[in-house]
């Protein structure tokens, strides 16, 4: 049996225990986790909340790679949510 909600627990214990440290990079991964928990519950507005966290940090850091990837991830909710044209968007900029 999957326990999201335990998942998404600590993960948010861990974010706490990362944002005091100052590493934007563990933080931009622990979103990013805890957006692919909820994506992986069926959870798509919450997924979206924190990919687009996870995005806002990957432009800070100018980490191209994670960016492109987050965008996917959005799409991928975006499509799911059935909004499509944004889907569309976001797949185009991940491709850019």
């Amino acid at each position: 049996m999957k326990q999201y909600s335990k998942t998404v627990e600590f993960y948010q214990q861990a974010l706490a225990i990362v944002k005091n440290s100052g590493d934007r990079s563990l933080e931009m991964g622990i979103f990013n986790n805890i957006g692919a928990t909820y994506n992986e519950s069926s959870q798509y507005p919450k997924a979206l909340e924190f990919y687009q966290q996870t995005l806002a940090i990957a432009k800070e850091l100018s980490d191209r790679s994670m960016e492109s990837h987050t965008l996917g991830n959005i799409g991928f909710e975006y499509n799911q949510l059935g909004q499509y044209p944004k889907a569309l968007e976001s797949y185009q900029q991940a491709l850019k």
